[in-house]
């Protein structure tokens, strides 16, 4: 029996030894998922969080559990634990990244109010990883994650490793209908063998299935079953299978059922090879980006749904088929949703740059069993990280790390994330950040400039991020130019064979200590900003994904936005087929995905290189060849100003002059009319995103005249089950088209009535014309509303619907 123990805990900074008694509610009333100390967006002292603080509540357990096994498991505390039960420390743990269960059998009075006292540690001194120096993230504190009780017999099932084996060769499709046959080996650790056992297993195809597909029984702790048509586990077909194991006790007569563990596994076949990533059989480039847990104001401290809604950003919005959880490992509901939809993931021991002494040194080995062990069932971790993220080269440290990783799991590979080329390589994968590109230089190193050994798969873990940081008030081109190097760098790597992908610094901004960011304590590295609202980087991956028709534009068109009026490279971000570009109604050019100057990837940005099209030489009374030297040189203008005169156009300008007796005069007058709109009427610009020759997407530029307050949630349905549930709110200001106002400033103003509270300050400045807020439950059922207002136009309420399951208020009734 597993039951979630979230609720009815007392926070306090201050210790008190009437703590471990039972009735003393002498402090905050909180739940878990809860932060030591909620912080400002921006601009605040990370010391904020860094203390010592206490967690406290109580468990009534039933007298008829004496002589079971009773045990309390935490899935994250930041950063050291000391647990208390009726006030005698019983346990110690020292790593704010993996989950940890206490025994406490042998602790509690039965058939009586139990006291559990938590003291957390969150302070950045502490002798274990990532401590030890200077870190680029915050830290955060409080346990922060769930915490349930358990209560089974004595003999028990402890631990299950599943090793889903595809024993067909060779996979034809990944689709749907692909059936192959496989193999399921179970490595199962008892809490004790005593009496004879019987393991059953049974594999489900759902969780609802009631019919097994196979089902095996044998006395021993290690079965091995065949089942045929299975289908896979991919990218784009994520199937899941349920394996249920039963444990029965053999020394009565009638067989004793003494637990039940219901494990979720994939059929896959992933490999790293010399020459790249292969998923079941084909050859996989993958595309991801880096993800830190963090959120604005509460730290590491949300519940399922805000993790599960990361992995659907990533795959659903960003196009993305792959995330890296720097630099630690990261919440199983957020695994647990990239199991489901098909979204590859590499994890990795906590640490940053720096290594410690040896006590630090065991505790990073200690990190690495308990990461694989905790995560090694889940079917989309592809890759294990062993090394202390950026650090030097410690071959016996590293070769400890392996080895425990391996030994632990030795169907994945191992990688280990480093920024130094051709470092000792002890690991399976060579995993490296390059951040050669700068805007001119190549947007990646061939594999053999950074490797030790050729022979062995790379895989470029990081790039761009502190190379180019980003705000969403950022001015058009600096936004512009940070789409381009991500571009850039996706192209490059695309384009060389023996690279098995990279992911991209990083999904979102993330808040960070005073040695890094941009003094706000702000770290601007993502494609998106802290509320998950993108930046035009974020427009370069969606294009590249399926999964909703992508269209944007890097510029807002207006000519007064760029120096000299000079336009600029505009880029359209598309994953259609084409896109059709119009002038006050009028088409001017279609553009093509074979246009884009990315030829590696599927969907590239393309440049518009004609603000023309053929209405000049209607107009004019051109002749085609004038037309076309025309055309070359105010489109050349438009795109570079005076710097776009190369030889050729300069000799087509002599042309004009010699054949045509154009005077330069002409040219201005025809870029003023035709493309300039300085001083004229403006123009309104239309762009029609085209698949199978049908608009999927429409986008119009023009003046504003009004300002519109925009926003959507993840959900309108809340359920308080586990723990309390939260649902975000992405705001922007918008003209009447729907285009995002790049300069806006202003404040919302949010109130919120009903079943539902908000997280963090009522009033939110806009950045760049976005904002965003959460809402969580408070426990109780009903309707709830939020009211966002702006001054400059009609407020927009939210309606949120709150059910809840299985009385998840109490922590009682056990």
């Amino acid at each position: 029996m597993k039951k979630y123990i979230n609720n009815h805990w007392i926070f306090t900074e201050h210790y008190s030894p009437e703590l471990h008694k039972p009735g003393f509610t002498k402090g905050l009333k909180v739940r878990l998922p809860h932060t030591c100390k909620e912080t400002p967006f921006h601009y605040f002292d990370e010391n904020l969080y860094q203390m010592t603080c206490w967690y406290k509540t109580e468990l009534d357990i039933p007298a008829d559990w004496n002589g079971d096994y009773v045990a309390v498991t935490f899935e994250g505390v930041a950063h050291q634990a000391d647990v208390f039960v009726n006030g005698v420390k019983i346990y110690s743990h020292y790593c704010g990244y993996t989950a940890f269960t206490v025994d406490i059998s042998s602790s509690i009075k039965y058939g009586e109010t139990n006291v559990l006292v938590v003291k957390v540690d969150s302070h950045e001194q502490l002798n274990q990883p990532p401590f030890g120096h200077v870190i680029d993230y915050m830290t955060f504190g409080g346990i922060y994650r769930e915490v349930y009780l358990e209560h089974k017999p004595t003999l028990h099932i402890a631990d299950i490793f599943v090793k889903p084996e595809i024993l067909t060769d060779k996979i034809e499709s990944t689709n749907l209908d692909t059936k192959v046959s496989a193999q399921v080996s179970s490595d199962i650790t008892l809490s004790a063998i005593d009496v004879p056992v019987k393991l059953e297993q049974l594999l489900y195809s759902t969780s609802e299935e009631k019919t097994p597909l196979a089902t095996y029984t044998c006395s021993d702790c290690h079965p091995t079953f065949t089942v045929d048509n299975v289908s896979l586990w991919d990218i784009d077909t994520p199937v899941l299978y349920q394996l249920v194991t039963r444990l029965y006790d053999m020394s009565q007569k009638t067989p004793q059922l003494l637990d039940t563990v219901t494990t979720t596994i994939g059929f896959r076949r992933s490999e790293f090879k010399k020459d790249g990533y292969y998923l079941n059989g084909r050859k996989l480039k993958i595309r991801g980006l880096n993800r830190h847990q963090s959120y604005p104001y509460v730290g590491y401290a949300m519940p399922a749904s805000m993790q599960k809604l990361d992995a659907d950003i990533l795959k659903n919005e960003l196009g993305v088929n792959a995330v890296r959880t720097s630099h630690y490992p990261q919440s199983h509901h957020f695994i647990q949703r990239c199991d489901e939809i098909g979204l590859l993931v590499f994890t990795e021991i906590p640490g940053w740059q720096h290594i410690g002494d040896d006590t630090w040194k065991k505790q990073a080995v200690i990190n690495t069993t308990d990461m694989v062990r905790q995560y090694r069932n889940h079917p989309s971790i592809i890759l294990w990280g062993v090394r202390i993220n950026e650090s030097q080269d410690d071959d016996a440290f590293y070769l400890a790390t392996n080895k425990a990783a391996h030994e632990a799991d030795p169907t994945r590979p191992t990688g280990g994330v480093r920024a130094i080329a051709h470092s000792h390589l002890l690991e399976d994968v060579y995993t490296y950040n390059d951040f050669i590109h700068d805007g001119v230089k190549r947007g990646c190193q061939p594999k053999q400039k950074v490797t030790s050994n050729n022979h062995k798969p790379y895989l470029i873990t990081e790039y761009c991020g502190h190379m180019y940081p980003t705000k969403t008030y950022d001015d058009e081109a600096h936004k512009r130019e940070h789409a381009r190097r991500h571009a850039n760098i996706l192209d490059a790597v695309a384009s060389e064979n023996e690279i098995a992908g990279s992911f991209g610094w990083c999904m979102f901004d993330y808040n960070t200590h005073r040695d890094f960011g941009s003094g706000d304590r702000i770290c601007y590295h993502g494609v998106m900003d802290m509320f998950r609202n993108p930046k035009p980087a974020a427009y370069v991956y969606a294009a590249l994904g399926n999964r909703n028709p992508v269209l944007e534009i890097s510029s807002s068109m207006d000519i007064g936005e760029h120096p000299g009026c000079i336009r600029g490279d505009i880029y359209i971000y598309t994953n259609a087929d084409s896109v059709r570009f119009y002038k006050n109604n009028e088409l001017i050019k279609e553009f093509f995905n074979r246009d884009s100057t990315y030829s590696h990837l599927s969907h590239g940005p393309i440049t518009m290189n004609d603000f023309i099209g053929d209405k000049m030489g209607k107009q004019e009374h051109f002749s085609s060849r004038q037309e076309a030297l025309v055309k070359d040189l105010i489109n050349a203008y438009a795109l570079k100003g005076a710097d776009c005169m190369t030889l050729g156009l300069m000799l087509k300008a002599l042309a004009l002059m010699a054949i045509y007796r154009m005077k330069p005069a002409d040219a201005l007058r025809l870029y003023n009319q035709y493309i300039g709109d300085w001083g004229g009427t403006a123009t309104t610009y239309r762009f029609d995103a085209i698949t199978n020759g049908k608009v999927v997407k429409s986008i119009t530029k023009a003046p504003m005249t009004s300002i519109h307050l925009k926003g959507t949630t993840n959900t309108q349905m809340l359920t308080e089950s586990d723990t309390y549930d939260v649902a975000s709110i992405r705001l922007s200001a918008t003209d009447e088209y729907g285009n995002v106002l790049p300069y806006y400033s202003g404040y919302a103003h949010i109130t919120c009535e009903g079943a539902i509270a908000l997280i963090g300050p009522d009033i939110l400045p806009f950045q760049g014309g976005y904002s965003g807020c959460y809402v969580k439950t408070i426990g109780s059922e009903g309707q709830g509303s939020v009211t966002v207002s702006i001054p400059e136009t009609d407020p927009v309420t939210f309606t949120f619907h709150v059910t809840c399951k299985n009385n998840a208020n109490q922590n009682g009734g056990l």
